[in-house]
């Protein structure tokens, strides 16, 4: 199935090393360049602001989704098209994987990891059977990925999981990680317990 529509979970921090953020601006060309469209948090700062800006750079499409209090308080890109106003961060991670074909993890805080874990998670149940890739810009993800392997390691996940996510070391690898990845049985369900 090709890809046109994407989620990809970032951080609004603008205290992060620079790194994080081209990576961003780097992601977002190259999906802007490519005509697939990012749904994303709607955050005009941080590695937020930098995906949509390098997205909107290449003439990409952007769908940012936002609480309501958070644009009350004008956390959100002002020249993103569409701007989807939800009423928690509960409603905010739902719509933001709904109708996409894939998901992108770049480094954040505590806001990405809760979205990519549940990402995980709704793919090991057979809800959301879309690739997920984990861009692991200088090693940030590398704890995760150790969890996640200790998690199959002590059986509280079956071997076949670990193929549920791609990780990649730079934003350049993304559109041949989402390719490649295996396809995602709708019945993983079956084995979504073990």
């Amino acid at each position: 199935m090709p890809i046109s529509r994407v989620c990809v979970y970032c951080a609004s921090s603008t205290r992060a090393d620079p790194v994080y953020l081209d990576a961003a601006e780097r992601l977002g060309r190259i999906l802007g360049r490519s005509s697939i469209t990012i749904v994303y948090g709607a955050g005009g700062v941080g590695s937020m602001g930098r995906l949509a800006d390098g997205a909107l750079a290449e003439g990409g499409t952007l769908i940012g989704v936002i609480p309501r209090f958070m644009k009350e308080l004008d956390w959100y890109h002002r020249r993103i098209e569409k701007l989807v106003l939800v009423d928690d961060l509960h409603d905010r991670k739902r719509a933001l994987i709904e109708s996409v074909d894939a998901v992108i993890a770049l480094p954040g805080g505590s806001g990405t990891l809760d979205e990519l874990l549940e990402a995980i998670s709704l793919k090991r149940l057979g809800v959301f059977t879309g690739p997920i890739v984990i861009v692991n810009t200088k090693g940030f993800f590398d704890p995760c990925i150790e969890l996640l392997d200790r998690c199959i390691a002590e059986r509280f996940m079956d071997p076949r999981h670990r193929s549920m996510w791609q990780v990649v070391r730079e934003p350049e690898a993304v559109l041949d990680a989402m390719e490649s990845a295996p396809p995602w049985p709708r019945d993983a369900l079956r084995f979504a317990a073990i």
